[in-house]
């Protein structure tokens, strides 16, 4: 996690009122200079200030079509001010407001236990995935991926990547995400026998080298803390209480949730499917509870709920707060840049590979995954 300097104390004295109209102030005064990107995970108070609100990746693709912006304020975690960084102009500038907002499970592979664990798995087993990574890692790990012949993945398209792994070699192994990796792996039907997890806290992972070879699909240990908190017995209770309610979920959710629910896709997917779905549908939803109480506003008609019966919440995207947002954007107007997120050249060019990959094998539209 990055440190993040305290704020000026004259922040903690404005209310919410004063710093909303201080703020719409700023965005009139930049103009078309600024763009403001505010990821679905994002509290209400925030996101009703970005120009443009999606998953990371369509975020990061959006603001590398801002080409009148100067600046980019991306309302989300580091991962994706990185991922916008490297797909936008030398001549635009990308801030994370709070440089904290980092992703607990990008932090789970760090690039010296992924090096490792090639060496590990390539010269010991004598075995050579096609390494995939999540969106949801670090540029340092998307350009491992890029210079390995591998390529980045989104939950919405986590399954045609894997088919095209899949045509390059007979193994995979997926990063950083456990459950995305069995998930999207498993629905494509390579049973959980032909999946082992590396855990990178062991030696080998805590595999031999036999485990390894009799593997086609190599899992990260690594979790979303928000979908790990989603379980089988909330989905029973569901079924138990209220039948006639469809369970939609993220596959970043254990497969034991996954298998229980009705659908399982990405953010996006989550979004279309309430949007499509007939007025009067019930729906438990395994995902972050912003998000469940957006779309519960959004479709009054539909009654919907979160899956679980406790606040899943991303703790990190929770740093970026009005408090925050209005610093950086009194800083832009005073001309000064502050939390400016930059990628060294050469991680930006691998990387972009791993990205490039993806996006020349894959369709853009949101996919479930049963």
């Amino acid at each position: 996690m990055l440190f993040q300097p305290p704020l000026p104390l004259k922040y903690a004295a404005l209310t919410d009122e004063e710093m909303c109209d201080a703020i719409l102030e700023r965005k009139r005064s930049l103009g078309s200079r600024l763009v403001i990107l505010g990821h679905h995970y994002q509290k209400d108070d925030v996101i009703q200030f970005a120009d443009f609100t999606g998953d990371s990746l369509k975020l990061a693709k959006l603001g590398a079509l801002q080409t009148d912006a100067e600046f980019i304020v991306f309302c989300g975690v580091h991962f994706m001010a990185e991922s916008a960084e490297m797909l936008t102009g030398k001549d635009v500038t990308v801030i994370l407001p709070d440089l904290s907002a980092g992703c607990s499970m990008a932090d789970m592979a760090e690039i010296d236990q992924v090096e490792d664990a090639w060496e590990f798995i390539v010269d010991d087993c004598g075995v050579t995935p096609v390494p995939i990574t999540y969106v949801n890692s670090t540029a340092t790990i998307k350009a491992f991926c890029g210079e390995h012949d591998g390529a980045c993945c989104t939950s919405s398209n986590a399954r045609e990547v894997l088919e095209w792994a899949f045509k390059q070699r007979d193994r995979v192994i997926f990063l950083p995400d456990q459950h995305l990796g069995r998930n999207t792996a498993y629905a494509l039907g390579i049973p959980l026998e032909q999946m082992a997890v590396y855990d990178p806290s062991q030696p080998g992972g805590g595999l031999t080298s036999e485990q390894v070879r009799d593997s086609r699909v190599i899992l990260w240990q690594g979790h979303c803390s928000v979908h790990v908190l989603f379980t089988p017995a909330q989905c029973e209770e569901i079924r138990r209480t209220d039948p006639d309610c469809k369970i939609l979920v993220h596959p970043e959710c254990p497969w034991e949730v996954v298998q229980q629910a009705d659908m399982a896709g990405s953010t996006e997917f989550i979004i279309k499917t309430v949007r499509e779905s007939s007025p009067g549908t019930r729906w438990a939803i395994g995902t972050e509870i912003h998000l469940v109480n957006r779309l519960l506003h959004a479709y009054p008609d539909r009654p919907i709920r979160s899956l679980a019966g406790i606040q899943c919440l991303c703790t990190t995207m929770y740093r970026i707060d009005l408090r925050h947002l209005l610093w950086t954007l009194d800083e832009l107007v005073a001309g000064r840049v502050v939390n400016q997120i930059k990628v060294d050249p050469e991680v930006s060019r691998l990387a972009i590979l791993s990205l490039e990959r993806m996006l020349a094998n894959v369709s853009p539209q949101p996919m479930g995954i049963k």
